[in-house]
This record gives C-alpha cells, sequence and structure tokens, in this order.
C-alpha cells in the first residue's frame, strides 16, 4: 500500500460500488465547499485494473474524487492498495456508511452482493455492528417490485409501515396495485395509497389466548413481521377465519360456569343480555361473566350482574292464602281484623313513645338499628350486588342478635359485623337508582374508602378521558403526551401496569359547595314561638306531627308523644 498523486479525472468507477443513489445536493455542496478551503483530507483508495488495464479503480472515495474534479484540481493524493478477495464489497459498503448513511435500497443492494460473494448474514451483522434482525429486514426488500425499488432508490421512500405491507404482499399484487398509483414525472409516490391497496387483515400471535396446540389444529402458521419492535412478538397470520375460530373455541373450552359468549357490539364492547349492568368493581358470587371477541380479534371479558327478581305484591299472596283456605271452616278469631289494627296502633305509639324517652344504651340502640333495618316495611335498593332481597339478607344478622326468648343477646364483636354489613348494604355510590347520594360521599370520606380504589389506569377507563383529562394524567409519571390521543393513553396503560392511578374525579370527599348546600337544605332549625302566630289557619295536627328535615331533634320524639 502506497500513496501516489493522480489526476482525478484518470480514475474509474468501481462499477460494484455500493452507494448507486445519488447523495443529497446539501451533502455534494459541502463537500465541494471542503475540499476547495482545505482539499482532500482522506485520500481516496484506489486499486489496479484486475483486467489488464493500466487505469486504477476507486474503492472508495468516489464522492471525493468528483468533488475534486468539480473544485478544478490537477492532481490528487490517493492511496494505491490491491484489491479485496471480495471485490471490495464490504470495505465500500463501510466506507459509504461513515461518509453518509445509504438509503434502504442501497443497502440492501450492497447486502445481497455480499451474501452472493458468501458472507453470512451474521458476518455482515458483525461487521457492520447492526444487528441480524436489521440485515433480514433490509433483505425482505428481495420481495418488493423493481420497479418500486428504483422509485425508493430516488430517495422517494415509504415509512417503515409502509414499506412492511408492500414487502408482505406478492410480486403480481404489487404490479397491479403499481399500475394505478404510479407516480407522473417530477411526483412523489402516494404510499399511502400503495399501501392501503396491499394491506391485509393481521391477527397477532401475542393476542391468541389459543396454544400451539389448537393453532395447530386450526393450520395457522406463523409468520415473523421484522419490521416490528425487536421486543415484542410480531408473529402474524392473515387467516383471520383460522384465528378466530380458534379464539371461539379456546373461549367454549374456558368458559367460567354460568358464563356466556357473546358478541361486541357498535362500541367494541360486549353484546349483554336484556337489563344487565356490566360490573366495573369487585365482583360477587351471584355475578356472571361474558366471553367476546373485540375487533382485533382479542379475547376479552367482562363480569355483569341481573337486577334482583321482583318479590310476589301483598295482594297475589293474600289471594294465594284466601285460596288455600276456601275449603277450612270459618270460624271466629279471638281477636277481629279491626281489633289488630287498633292494638298495632297501640303498640306503635307506645314504642314510639318508649324509644323517645326510656333510657337506652348505646350497644342496645345499635342492635335495634340492625334489627329494624330487617322489618317488613324497609326497603332498600341496595348497591351491593347480592342475588337476595335487602331484607332477606339483613335478618339473619338481625336473628343473631336475639336469643330464643326474643332478648337481646350478642357481644361487641357480632354487633361491629352486623352493623357494618347493614352499612355495605344501604350505601352506594352507583350511578342508578341504588345511589345514596352524598351521604355515601362523606362515609367514604370518613373511613378512608380513597385507598381502597382500584387502579383506574386501565385501557376501559382511560377511554372515557378527553384528551385533556388525558395529558393532566401524565403531569405526575414519565409518560409525555403523544400527538395521537390514543397513543397517550396505550402510554398510560404501560406505565400503570406497575403503578397505581386514581382519578381525582373519583376521590370520595364530596364538592365543598355540593356539601354546603346540602347541608343547607338540611338544617335544622328551631320552633319559634313567633312562627306559630305567622301560620295562622295552618292544620294544627300537620304541625303537632312535624317530622321534616328541618325540624329539631325533640320534634321527632315529641310526635311520638
Amino acid at each position: 500500500m502506497h500513496i501516489m498523486k493522480i489526476d482525478p479525472c484518470a480514475l474509474k468507477d468501481n462499477p460494484d460500488d455500493a452507494r448507486r443513489s445519488k447523495s443529497s445536493p446539501q451533502a455534494d455542496a459541502l463537500m465541494l465547499a471542503t475540499i476547495k478551503a482545505v482539499g482532500i483530507i482522506q485520500p481516496p483508495v484506489v486499486s489496479p485494473e484486475t483486467d489488464g488495464g493500466n487505469s486504477f479503480v476507486i474503492q472508495a472515495g468516489h464522492r471525493r474524487t468528483r468533488g475534486a474534479i468539480a473544485a478544478g484540481l490537477d492532481e490528487i493524493e490517493v492511496l494505491v492498495d490491491d484489491a479485496a478477495e471480495d471485490g471490495g464489497a464490504m470495505r465500500s459498503m463501510v466506507e459509504n456508511i461513515a461518509r453518509e448513511p445509504l438509503n434502504p435500497v442501497d443497502q440492501w443492494r450492497a447486502i445481497e452482493r455480499l451474501v452472493a460473494l458468501a458472507w453470512s448474514e451474521e458476518g455482515i451483522a458483525a461487521a457492520l455492528s447492526l444487528p441480524v434482525r436489521q440485515i433480514k429486514k433490509l433483505r425482505l426488500l428481495a420481495n418488493v417490485l423493481p420497479t418500486m425499488l428504483d422509485q425508493m432508490a430516488r430517495g422517494d421512500m415509504p415509512d417503515e409501515r409502509q414499506l412492511r405491507t408492500i414487502a408482505s404482499a406478492s410480486l403480481d399484487e404489487q404490479k397491479q396495485v403499481w399500475k394505478a398509483h404510479k407516480p407522473k414525472r417530477n411526483e412523489t409516490t402516494s404510499w399511502w395509497s400503495i399501501a392501503n391497496g396491499l394491506s391485509k387483515t393481521r391477527m397477532y400471535a401475542r393476542d391468541a389466548s389459543f396454544g400451539e396446540e389448537l393453532a395447530q389444529a386450526y393450520g395457522i402458521a406463523w409468520v415473523e413481521d421484522l419490521f416490528a419492535p425487536a421486543d415484542e412478538d410480531s408473529r402474524y397470520t392473515t387467516d383471520v377465519e383460522a384465528f378466530l375460530g380458534a379464539q371461539q373455541e379456546w373461549m367454549t373450552n374456558n368458559l367460567p360456569k354460568g358464563g356466556i359468549i357473546t358478541e361486541a357490539n357498535g362500541w367494541n364492547g360486549p353484546e349483554l343480555p336484556k337489563k344487565a349492568e356490566r360490573v366495573y368493581g369487585k365482583p360477587k358470587k351471584s355475578d356472571h361473566t361474558a366471553m367476546y371477541l373485540d375487533r382485533d380479534g382479542k379475547v376479552q371479558s367482562v363480569v355483569y350482574r341481573m337486577p334482583e327478581p321482583k318479590a310476589a305484591t301483598g295482594k297475589q299472596s293474600g289471594d294465594k292464602a284466601e285460596e288455600g283456605s276456601a275449603s277450612l271452616p270459618t270460624q271466629r278469631p279471638d281477636v277481629t281484623q279491626k281489633g289488630q289494627d287498633m292494638i298495632g296502633d297501640f303498640r306503635t305509639d307506645a314504642l314510639h313513645e318508649a324509644l323517645g324517652r326510656a333510657p337506652i344504651e348505646d350497644d342496645t340502640l345499635m342492635a335495634l338499628l340492625v334489627i329494624a333495618f330487617a322489618g317488613n316495611n324497609v326497603r332498600v335498593d341496595t348497591g351491593a350486588g347480592n342475588s337476595i332481597s335487602f331484607r332477606n339478607r339483613i335478618a339473619p344478622l338481625a336473628a343473631s342478635l336475639v336469643d330464643e326468648t326474643g332478648k337481646l343477646s350478642f357481644d361487641m364483636d357480632g354487633l361491629r359485623i352486623a352493623v357494618r354489613s347493614i352499612l355495605i348494604e344501604v350505601l352506594s355510590c352507583r350511578r342508578n337508582m341504588s345511589n345514596s347520594g352524598i351521604v355515601s360521599r362523606i362515609a367514604g370520606d370518613v373511613v378512608g374508602a380513597d385507598s381502597f380504589l382500584p387502579n383506574m389506569g386501565t385501557e376501559d377507563f382511560l377511554l372515557c378521558l378527553s384528551r385533556q383529562a388525558l395529558e393532566a394524567a401524565c403531569a405526575d409519571t414519565s409518560v409525555l403526551p403523544r400527538n395521537k390521543v390514543r397513543e397517550t393513553r396505550a402510554a398510560l396503560v404501560e406505565h400503570f401496569k406497575e403503578a397505581s392511578f386514581v382519578h381525582a374525579s373519583a376521590l370520595f370527599a364530596p364538592d365543598a359547595n355540593e356539601l354546603a348546600d346540602w347541608k343547607a337544605r338540611n338544617e335544622i332549625v328551631e320552633d319559634r314561638d313567633e312562627d306559630a302566630g305567622d301560620m295562622e289557619g295552618s292544620n294544627d295536627e300537620t304541625k303537632a306531627g312535624d317530622t321534616s328535615p328541618t325540624a329539631g331533634p325533640e320534634a321527632f320524639l315529641e310526635a311520638a308523644e
């Protein structure tokens, strides 16, 4: 190897140079300015002609040679070296990549040349410090129509997703679509239209719930998507029918007891039975599971709850009782119906007077409150999700506080359990007829229910947030808002797999204005003598029995006297 001076016009281009497409005008202008200012710093590498000629062939430095000619240099220094065994293929590629990145088409052509010279993909990857996956990806360009490759080599490149779609299609399909969307002279290609015309629905292995056994049974052959990120399972199939069939069979084999297989509705959610209510919180034993396939072919599972069956009305029960006793002989009871009505009134008055005046211990009051909720006249639209009625749910708790003689008999632990169960049945924040309103929010804040809220950083909940709310959720995380809402949402879902997210609107503490309004509407006011004069002509009986929210606590007790 030695240095010599030579006229740049006497050098011959290497027909196997890795760079086939023209470099950018900006890069050529920068090199020309550099050569005019300081000359050629790194001499081009040349080798003698191997076919007996007297000239020298450029192995590395084609752009520098053209720049010297453009700068009007009569002589330049070159580094003369023997030609490599592979014709300088690897040296040419490395040299070009170091000077200015080759476009994907030139890289592919250079790789194919190296493969033809017995280079392995692993060897090429090691020499270029590239992943083997990248070499395999570039070699997929062999599946692209040659006329499309020529257009790409001019710098008119599709994006990676479009290139992946094009390379996955057959040459006949590419030829038909290219004929329809071929650009006119001096126009760029509408790669989106070409990719759209060649796109096929892909069903990914990472979305499959079934295993290899079902995949083989349905004849599914996975194809690896080399353009996908290396850290994810990119295998896919275009046999949509077989994929969905395997998913359906998996759901049938893994359906929970009492569950159903349903279809997706127009909002990509499950088509639940009529009057069913989807459960987003903690499921109960009486709840049901529905499995379905979403638009991407993924198996989704949701929990739903059916409404409680309506109890038979008193009239119907009375009719049945009359039918059953029609054949019995009539006999006058000890106390007539009217007498029973009078007894009921006497008992009620006495009970209310005792509750208002008799001394009662606190634990006894708690026990009586539990028993009162088990009464026949109590109806609560519970949000606990139990299939049995509220009264039937509470009755066993009330019975556990009473002994065989009808006396209260309990320990404090049992009483606490009963009271907690009552509160669980009564208080509800569900947005239906069981909503307890602001009182459930107050109760949740008092007992610290915020710490029991689940992770809301899921796809289902984040779909309910606006762009502004999603970007606000990124504030305390390492996630940066994306240009597209769905990308921001996907990044948050991935982030909150390892963390917990609770939206501020889900916290129990009631709004200050809402709380002040509720207290004002239910404020306890004292009865005043002057108020009686302003209500002249009003119903005295109504005033005596007034137990409205604005009446004081003593009014409730006085009403029983």
